[in-house]
């Protein structure tokens, strides 16, 4: 199993509008990409983090399904429009994901 971790920083003032799309993202787009519910999760820096960091982790088999996911976004035209309306609230350059593989 692995770990995806997509992470933003949200502009001052201006989280809880990430958030909310990000929360709108998690519930309207990723499934239409195989991400669900059961799999995701949304976690925002708090103590020792920066307070600005907002990140969406999923749950994966492996790289190959995590590619698949990514070419379904990639033919979801809400998928673009979020990804326009989500960019004023971030700052840019932020965006990275990160994979981590669960030791078990």
């Amino acid at each position: 199993m692995m770990v995806a971790r997509w992470s933003i920083d949200a502009k001052f003032g201006y989280k809880q509008n990430a958030v909310d799309l990000m929360q709108r993202w998690a519930r309207e787009i990723a499934p239409q990409a195989g991400f669900t519910a059961d799999r995701m999760r949304l976690i925002t820096g708090s103590i020792g983090a920066l307070e600005a960091t907002i990140q969406s982790e999923v749950l994966v088999k492996d790289l190959a399904e995590l590619n698949q996911a990514w070419d379904k976004l990639g033919a979801i035209a809400a998928h673009k429009q979020w990804g326009k309306d989500l960019e004023p609230f971030v700052v840019s350059g932020t965006n990275r994901w990160e994979i981590y593989r669960v030791i078990e």
